[in-house]
């Protein structure tokens, strides 16, 4: 009589195992990427060194090269997250539809408060501009993810124009870096200001009030109608 040569049953759960690996896999690189994009805010693009990721993420340099093809194609991706988080503080805007002063002012204070939470963001930028935004030009969604933000802002200032609260001659393209700018100067250049203001910029209250104080600004130019004016 032949021996019964069926195999047992597999034990294991291969559905299981994949999805624990895949599990691991994304946050071993989401790790990565966080301590690159400290590693690139604090040291710039060409300061940054792999070899100091890897010992903070406690992982081979070949497990980096595995999720990321070179250190260029690693800042991109951090780039990409850094303006991802911008763009999902910008779905979190409550905007009425109905009154356009109080909405521009909410973007403006979301706006700021994600450049006072983000800090690293400010000096990623920074590291960018030296290099002309030549790595981010080679993203293809960042662009897409600036999209939400510019057509909330376009939206709020026509709807502003169209019921006579908005100044006519006020631009988008103009008012966004002026929010930006009046939003991230202080904190960019927080160390210096201190000093020669002799004040702590950083101090909590302080920032309170530059965040009410910007969205003051804003809103004001704007609803100078009559500065807006036609002649």
């Amino acid at each position: 009589m032949s021996k019964d040569k069926t195999k047992p049953a597999a034990t294991g759960h291969p559905d299981k195992d994949g999805a624990r690996r895949t599990r691991n896999a994304a946050a071993t690189r989401e790790r990565i990427l966080a301590v690159a994009s400290k590693e690139f805010a604090t040291r710039g693009y060409d300061g940054a060194r792999i070899d100091a990721i890897v010992a903070r993420c406690k992982i081979s340099k070949n497990l980096v090269y595995h999720y990321f093809a070179s250190k260029e194609a690693l800042f991109i991706e951090v780039m990409e997250r850094a303006y991802g988080a911008m763009r999902e503080r910008q779905n979190e805007l409550s905007l009425s539809g109905e009154d356009p002063v109080a909405d521009m002012r909410e973007l403006v204070v979301k706006t700021v408060q994600h450049f006072i939470d983000q800090p690293d963001f400010i000096q990623l930028l920074s590291t960018e501009n030296l290099h002309k935004a030549a790595h981010i030009r080679k993203s293809r969604i960042i662009p897409e993810m600036f999209n939400p933000l510019r057509n909330a802002l376009h939206d709020i200032l026509e709807q502003g124009k169209r019921k006579g609260v908005f100044r006519q001659d006020a631009d988008w393209i103009d008012l966004y870096v002026s929010i930006s700018g009046l939003g991230s100067y202080s904190l960019s250049n927080r160390y210096t200001l201190s000093y020669v203001l002799d004040v702590d910029l950083g101090a909590k209250e302080r920032v309170a009030n530059r965040v009410k104080h910007v969205a003051e600004m804003v809103t004001s130019y704007l609803c100078d109608v009559k500065g807006g004016a036609k002649s």
